[in-house]
């Protein structure tokens, strides 16, 4: 997306008002221009940034991204997955009810992930057609649904005997 017309129009408004107020204050716009350049072209950033954020909240579980590339922002649109797709996809962790449900409420996290770790995720995720995203959601919601919802418990040796599981 390239945003010089949009800087450009600007800049050609505050001219056109410029011009009402006499020389002075068109020499003041003239001068004024190239400095705002960059300032509108952060404000736009953000407000089509918000608007990413936005979009991406009514369109979970699919999201739109909004990259840099020089100068230049792009959208990257991930669709949410059709219902036929996941149906149809190889067995495998059926999320529950609880998170199938459309409540409207979405949260937010942040994760750091070993990279091999997100490349293994991210393939599982293009094997059933579904994003990264859903992928993880539903199966943290298949782990908690099968196990409990506790933390794992941790592994602890007594007279050569081996524990595991979860712990209330």
């Amino acid at each position: 997306m390239d945003l010089t017309p949009y800087v450009s129009r600007l800049s050609a408004e505050l001219a056109v008002a410029a011009e009402a107020g006499g020389e002075d204050a068109r020499a003041l716009a003239e001068r004024l221009t190239a400095p705002l350049d960059s300032a509108v072209r952060l404000t736009l950033l953000e407000a089509l940034s918000v608007a990413a954020d936005e979009i991406t909240r009514d369109l979970a579980p699919g999201s739109v991204e909004l990259r840099l590339r020089g100068r230049e922002p792009s959208f990257i649109v991930t669709p949410p997955p059709a219902e036929e797709s996941f149906a149809e996809s190889a067995p495998g962790p059926v999320a529950s009810p609880a998170v199938e449900a459309d409540d409207g409420a979405m949260a937010r996290i942040n994760v750091r992930l070993p990279e091999q770790l997100k490349v293994r995720i991210e393939e599982a995720a293009a094997k059933e057609k579904i994003s990264a995203n859903v992928w993880l959601v539903r199966a943290a919601a298949a782990v908690l649904d099968s196990a409990g919802t506790g933390p794992p418990a941790k592994r602890a040796r007594v007279g050569g005997q081996q524990f595991t599981g979860w712990v209330r």
